[in-house]
């Protein structure tokens, strides 16, 4: 009985160091910046809830929707700098990784499936009052989109946390679309309507053509990006691949004219580099199970058995 009790004590005090255990540490500089995430989503959260209404910053006016997605991209900045800070510092921790997870599912899980739907709903109200059971329909399939997304990049983070390997020379490609180019997606899009209501006009032929385009495909946009989060199509890193060290000079080129994109043209280069991105990746994996199943389909293919008739039997003993 002695020993059971032993144990028993030594079981009780283990638990009791690890309940009293303390954060004691943290790393200043890159917590601030994955807070600055956080705060640029939940900004985009309350913005979305503002619709069409207009603010000004700067002498700069444009509808809450607009500033939204900006918030969002914002986000994507900071998220992009705590970590190179952290590296940079050599103060990268597990607590500043599970931060940096939380402020991402409010940035680029919450935050774009919010604005996705609140844009669409907006949008779809003058248009759906003719009979409760299509409007009711319709609106549950949005609501139904959004919330796959919201799920989904959650379930992206979490296997993230769960498969991330400390070594950053491993990073070179992610299982999945990452979260933060999954939201450039529906942001870039719904950036480039506002950007071109205000340009071109409500009443404009290319603007009606648009946003039958856009507005309308949001939801199914987001079930897609949904699904590419949680798949296992592998997406190249793309700053730890074509950026970090010596690279040829047509890197630099590109790089040149990407910017130059950014600068002069900066929602039509968001929709095509976030857009683009995602279905690089779905394309290369398609082509890729393509080649595999053609291979695996001549590899099964059987031999052909060719039967020697009498007058070829008589020709070969002649």
């Amino acid at each position: 009985m002695m020993p059971e009790r032993t144990d028993d004590a030594k079981k009780r005090k283990l638990l009791r160091r690890v309940r009293h255990q303390r954060l004691k540490y943290i790393t200043i500089l890159p917590s601030l910046i994955t807070l600055l995430n956080g705060i640029c989503g939940f900004a985009a959260i309350v913005f979305a809830g503002r619709g069409v209404e207009q603010m000004t910053v700067r002498q700069i006016e444009m509808p809450y929707f607009a500033w939204s997605g900006y918030m969002i991209f914002f986000a994507m900045i900071a998220d992009m700098l705590d970590g190179r800070v952290a590296r940079m510092s050599q103060t990268t921790s597990s607590f500043g990784g599970q931060l940096d997870s939380l402020c991402d599912m409010i940035s680029f899980g919450v935050a774009p499936a919010f604005l996705m739907l609140k844009i669409v709903e907006h949008k779809l109200g003058d248009l759906l009052g003719e009979g409760f059971v299509v409007e009711g329909f319709v609106y549950r399939f949005v609501w139904l989109a959004a919330a796959s997304y919201m799920a989904c990049a959650a379930i992206r983070l979490a296997r993230f946390n769960v498969e991330n390997e400390a070594d950053e020379t491993a990073h070179m490609s992610f299982v999945g679309l990452p979260t933060p180019a999954a939201a450039g997606v529906p942001a870039s899009l719904i950036v480039f309507y506002e950007d071109l209501l205000q340009t071109a006009g409500a009443d404009s032929t290319l603007f009606k053509v648009a946003e039958g385009v856009i507005i309308y495909s949001l939801p199914f946009v987001a079930i897609g990006v949904a699904i590419l989060m949680i798949g296992r199509i592998r997406y190249p890193h793309l700053v730890n691949l074509y950026l970090r060290g010596k690279k040829p000079i047509k890197h630099l080129q590109w790089a040149v004219v990407i910017f130059a994109m950014i600068v002069f043209f900066l929602q039509t280069a968001l929709v095509i580099s976030f857009c683009g991105f995602a279905l690089a990746g779905f394309g290369k994996w398609s082509l890729n199970r393509i080649r595999t199943l053609r291979k695996s389909a001549r590899n099964a293919e059987p031999p052909v058995l060719t039967v020697a008739t009498a007058t070829d039997a008589g020709d070969q003993t002649q």
